[in-house]
């Protein structure tokens, strides 16, 4: 599976494949047709996980395992990235600044560890 992620604020190009944001809140000063991406507000984490993690590095585990908790709770918000898989490559688009623990990352590595045909 080719899972790729990219903050908001790096250009879209043709190797990212299909295209999704994965946060609950628009990133600024970013236009619709620059960001190039379906927003799927609901995979992002909830408001509370979201404001408790606060983007702080000694708190990563703990948010993983969360977000994942919160990812298996409804997956039927997993579809649209599920279907995308089968057809190629997809890049999950992130606002946050720190490019090594965000929800980004963490729903690549749900992705990968529950593909769709694991039962």
């Amino acid at each position: 599976m080719n899972i790729f992620c990219k903050r908001a604020y790096e250009t879209a190009t043709a190797a990212d494949g299909q295209r999704f944001l994965v946060d609950r809140l628009w990133p600024r000063g970013v236009s619709r047709e620059a960001l190039q991406a379906t927003w799927l507000k609901e995979v992002a984490p909830s408001t509370e996980l979201r404001l408790w993690f606060d983007h702080r590095a000694e708190r990563w585990e703990a948010f993983q395992q969360r977000y994942w908790q919160e990812l298996a709770t409804y997956p039927q918000h997993l579809k649209p990235l599920r279907d995308a898989l089968d057809a190629g490559p997809i890049t999950l688009v992130y606002g946050a600044r720190d490019t090594d623990h965000n929800q980004a990352i963490a729903l690549r590595g749900y992705l990968l560890a529950h593909p769709r045909h694991s039962h």
